[in-house]
């Protein structure tokens, strides 16, 4: 076990129908490296996870989004599923949560159809970044510019395509979060709000 998180606090924004191994895998890989993740959702409870279409585990949610802050964490992880993103993307609080990062510069690892929630937030413009094939479209309306790699770093930003992409994904959302914050990814925010 690594400690190149120590002391860092992450949080993984997901619901219900998140792909599990897209939540499980990068929660293993921050607490394999001293980091403290913590699950954030639309309301207390659990989740539920999925493996593809069939019902996988669930999941203990330590806080709701509307009662926490991108001011308490050190990055943020957004799993992928279908249905987990198109929830979060139609939650004002969910939308705003992930937009705080990306103000604030913070680090942000997103993969498969996770990037949903950031074209809502309208934080991919002027980006490179990949995803799920499917959302190409919509990730290019919304000004940012997909391409079909492994994993993609701008700025702070990670993002990978599907959960063969995970062991790449896992060691460059480490490495992100452990250098703090991207003063680029902070004024590419800005720049793109304007």
């Amino acid at each position: 076990m690594g400690q190149k998180l120590n002391g860092k606090k992450v949080a993984f924004l997901a619901t219900d129908g998140v792909e599990q191994v897209e939540l499980t895998e990068p929660w293993k890989a921050v607490e394999n490296e001293g980091g403290q993740p913590e699950l954030v959702s639309l309301e207390e409870g659990e989740i539920q996870g999925f493996e593809h279409l069939d019902k996988a585990d669930t999941f203990e949610v330590h806080h709701a989004v509307s009662d926490v802050s991108a001011d308490d964490y050190d990055g943020l992880v957004l799993p992928g599923g279908v249905a987990n993103p198109d929830a979060l993307r139609t939650d004002e609080d969910a939308v705003s949560f992930v937009r705080a990062f990306f103000e604030a510069g913070k680090p942000v690892a997103a993969i498969c159809h996770a990037p949903w929630t950031m074209v809502e937030a309208d934080v991919v413009r002027g980006r490179k970044l990949t995803s799920w094939p499917s959302l190409q479209t919509d990730i290019r309306n919304a000004g940012g510019e997909w391409v079909d790699e492994e994993v993609v770093v701008d700025a702070g930003l990670v993002t990978s395509r599907k959960p063969d992409d995970l062991p790449a994904f896992c060691d460059k959302a480490v490495e992100e979060i452990c250098e703090g914050r991207h003063e680029e990814q902070a004024q590419q925010t800005a720049g793109a709000a304007s």
